[in-house]
């Protein structure tokens, strides 16, 4: 393992740094238009299924799945293109690309995220994402299952995680502990949801992913909290 850097920041892609409610929001659009409400609600149907199936958004394999049930629909073939071609880098977030460079400066910056193998690296791409991150990318299917595979990749004295949803910044507490800050940028679905309430709060919460500009890499480690006495079954 390779000397650990003082600071690495572990940022999430959907809805963290890219507006991905909005992706969904325009591919819904674009569905309904091509195929019709009913086609639409069918794919989408199809799609959780495959999530509650695979744990992670697989937005190509609903579709195959889609394709699967109707193997004559042509319509499907141009359904890829769409998805892939999509402009993503339309839909990040006000500042995303500063903060990552802001970031940069002070460690090193890794993106984060769960995902399939075709579509999210896709989307990392072409959002820009890749690039800022001088191709640091992590595509896991659990994340939170995977935080030593991210260490041997990734060694550091100190990790700061900017994550949208709340339930993975408690599991990476739960982990790592004072090693880690999590930071909650409040946006997306995952705002206003309910939580648990045995979940850990972020050490920082913030209403746009934007705000990180006003912290410094020192504010920001010196945020991290002791994780709490862990949940008994």
């Amino acid at each position: 393992m390779r000397e650990p850097d003082d600071i690495v920041f572990l940022l999430d892609c959907d809805n963290t740094l890219l507006d991905n409610d909005r992706v969904q929001l325009d591919l819904r659009m674009h569905l309904q238009e091509q195929f019709g409400a009913a086609s639409s609600d069918h794919y989408w149907a199809l799609f959780e299924q495959l999530r509650s199936e695979m744990g992670y958004a697989d937005y190509l394999g609903a579709l195959q799945r889609y394709r699967n049930q109707d193997v004559a629909d042509m319509r499907l073939l141009r359904m890829s293109a769409y998805l892939l071609d999509y402009p993503f880098a339309a839909r990040l977030y006000p500042r995303a690309l500063d903060v990552v460079a802001h970031l940069d400066v002070s460690g090193t910056t890794v993106m984060l995220s769960d995902g399939d193998v075709v579509f999210q690296p896709r989307k990392i791409e072409r959002a820009g994402l890749w690039q800022a991150t001088g191709g640091r990318v992590l595509i896991y299917i659990h994340k939170e299952s995977m935080l030593a595979e991210v260490e041997q990749r990734f060694p550091a004295r100190h990790y700061i995680l900017v994550d949208d949803k709340p339930r993975l910044l408690d599991a990476f507490k739960r982990q790592w502990g004072q090693r880690v800050t999590t930071v909650f940028p409040r946006q997306g679905h995952y705002a206003l949801a309910a939580r648990d309430a045995a979940w850990c709060e972020p050490d920082i919460t913030l209403e746009t992913i934007g705000a990180l500009l006003d912290f410094d890499a020192v504010r920001l480690r010196d945020a991290a909290r002791s994780a709490p006495t862990m949940r008994s079954n």
